[in-house]
């Protein structure tokens, strides 16, 4: 498989997702740990097993994608797509993890439906990822 496919670029992306909110939240580890596993659980995201700490965050923030439970990179671009900061993905890998995870958070009937959804400010960042997610998700690859 090519290490350049929307795939691949999407899991190195989601530890990416995890750094911003790490980054941009206004609480210590612990806190946004427990932010992120209560909104998982409140938004139907997801169903974390434990609250993770703010230690396993950090963690998740730099593992490989393949130690990070879904729930996490589909709740921080949740809370990402509130914040008054409007972050945008800082990198073509992040931006696929992004757009992967706005397709898993909401169904869409088409990918103009789930680009005219998008924040304002994420419209042009998430263009050409979501649009190679939706390609990927019609694939049946996102299940």
């Amino acid at each position: 498989m090519p290490q350049d496919d929307f795939y691949t670029k999407m899991r190195a992306g989601l530890p990416a997702l995890l750094r911003q909110w790490r980054a941009l939240g206004q609480a210590d580890a612990d806190r946004l740990a427990l932010i992120l596993a209560e909104t998982a659980r409140v938004a139907k995201l997801g169903e974390p097993e434990s609250t993770p700490s703010g230690s396993t965050l950090d963690a998740w923030s730099t593992a490989s994608a393949d130690d990070i439970p879904l729930w996490a990179p589909r709740t921080a671009v949740f809370l990402l797509n509130q914040m008054p900061a409007r972050p945008t993905p800082n990198s073509d890998a992040e931006a696929c993890a992004w757009a992967y995870c706005w397709l898993r958070n909401r169904s869409f009937d088409s990918l103009q439906a789930a680009h005219e959804a998008l924040p304002t400010h994420l419209k042009a960042p998430l263009d050409n990822a979501l649009e190679a997610a939706w390609r990927d998700q019609q694939g049946l690859r996102l299940v």
